[in-house]
């Protein structure tokens, strides 16, 4: 658990800063990221050392295919963004950019989405630790 003190001071806010929108970056997270599948979500990241510094950005997409009404799509982003709103706190790094897609087949309530979004992001440091080592050994 986070002390109280931090519990009091973070905000659980999911401004526009934080959400990955620039199709450069959206594109350079696609082409040059990592991934690793956790079902629901498939989720990519990418340390783009230009956002050292800067929070986080994220991107939520439904599968068209998978979900074929845009009303249900609509339903499971925003069941996402609020899960992981309430839950970034879990993962403090800065500059990586994160792409969650949900590979579902139907659509799943917060109560079965949260759960899934906190292992999502207790995972991705362990995930981001692997990718450095290899770099390291590579240099």
């Amino acid at each position: 658990m986070l002390p109280y003190d931090s519990f009091l001071a973070m905000k659980y806010t999911l401004p526009k800063s934080e959400r990955l929108h620039a199709e450069k970056s959206i594109k350079e997270l696609f082409e040059r990221g990592s991934s690793f599948f956790l079902y629901p979500f498939k989720v990519l990241f990418w340390v783009d050392e230009e956002l050292e510094g800067r929070p986080n950005q994220v991107l939520f997409s439904v599968s068209k295919k998978k979900i074929k009404k845009a009303t249900e799509r609509n339903y499971i982003k925003r069941r996402l963004r609020e899960a992981y709103r309430l839950n970034k706190a879990l993962f403090p790094s800065e500059g990586v950019l994160l792409g969650v897609i949900f590979v579902g087949g139907s659509k799943l309530s917060f109560g079965e989405l949260e759960p899934k979004m906190r292992q999502v992001l207790q995972r991705l440091p362990i995930e981001l630790s692997k990718i450095i080592k290899q770099n390291d050994s590579k240099n």
